[in-house]
């Protein structure tokens, strides 16, 4: 494993932050497991299993369920030098509850014991933001899932210091908020049930922006200013959990691009399909387990590196 206290001096494949929470999973009535979970989080782990130097910038409390989170990290192999945990914050938790006879699962931000409602996700505040900055601007690909105004700001750092930025939104809050992100983003992924269908923000978009619009089980599309491509979803040998599908696309992706030493002005909608579609077959191997990393966790990360590799070589 590679040392989690690199200095800080190191350049980085991938700086992220965004939606990052302990997923306590419950299946058939009973807590299961407890896991890091958020795509932000999934995305960032999941790459420094693959031995990609990952440096997560997020706001934690100083508590039980927080060093749960940054434990994942470190045993990840991520730099957790910019994971500030904070007295007075209160680290995010967030149910799952999966059906194993359907595989259909859903999310609460309530405990199904108690009633009683969740911490939720804070983002990182300026105090953070000033003290990752060197994390923004020393990364070759910058990835978020959540926006505010701090985390536009290091959106834009790392934009001009030449890093790819890939934006996953789940929603849009702030319009103009979105619009200035727009001018920095390199790759926006969107669900189509979510936010392709709202003209007003899609019509905003800057055609040159390399669009990702997925459709669940039917596919994804990939877009940009002079083309559009659809890939078929690979097939699940088992179907146990759909969940972190979306994010296990974006894993396979962005190691894609590191593998690749692509640059922002070499990407296209053509160039990133090898990407988006070995993200897709580790997807596809990843609803054979339960939870949104499964198959990291009971096969290894070096079973997720055969799979990737299996699909470049295609």
């Amino acid at each position: 494993m590679r040392n989690s206290q690199q200095h800080s001096s190191t350049r980085f494949d991938v700086a992220g932050t965004g939606f990052t929470v302990l997923d306590q999973i419950y299946s058939d009535g009973v807590l299961a497991d407890e896991a890091l979970g958020g795509s932000c989080a999934n995305v960032l782990v999941s790459l420094a299993m693959l031995q990609r130097h990952v440096a997560p910038v997020l706001r934690l409390g100083a508590d039980a369920e927080g060093g749960k989170l940054v434990d994942e990290f470190v045993q990840a192999g991520a730099m957790v030098e910019y994971i500030f945990r904070d007295t007075e914050t209160r680290s995010p938790v967030l149910t799952e509850v999966v059906d194993r006879l359907t595989s259909e699962h859903h999310f609460s931000f309530k405990c199904p014991i108690t009633d009683r409602n969740h911490p939720r996700y804070q983002p990182i505040g300026w105090h953070e933001h000033e003290r990752a900055k060197s994390a923004f601007a020393g990364c070759a690909v910058f990835y978020a899932d959540r926006l505010s105004p701090s985390i536009l700001d290091a959106m834009q750092v790392a934009s001009a210091s030449g890093a790819i930025v890939v934006f996953e939104p789940s929603e849009i809050d702030d319009f103009s908020l979105f619009a200035e992100a727009m001018e920095c983003v390199t790759i926006l992924k969107v669900s189509s049930d979510r936010l392709d269908g709202d003209n007003a923000v899609m019509h905003s978009i800057d055609p040159s922006i390399i669009r990702i619009v997925t459709h669940g089980v039917a596919g994804l599309e990939v877009r940009d200013r002079t083309k559009s491509f659809w890939c078929e979803p690979a097939p699940a040998p088992v179907m146990r959990d759909a969940c972190g599908s979306g994010d296990m696309v974006s894993v396979g992706l962005i190691d894609w691009m590191l593998s690749s030493s692509t640059s922002c002005e070499q990407l296209s909608a053509e160039t990133i399909l090898d990407g988006v579609i070995a993200g897709q077959r580790l997807a596809a191997e990843n609803c054979g387990f339960l939870g949104a990393r499964g198959l990291f966790r009971t096969k290894g990360a070096s079973f997720a590196r055969s799979i990737l590799d299996d699909a470049r070589r295609r």
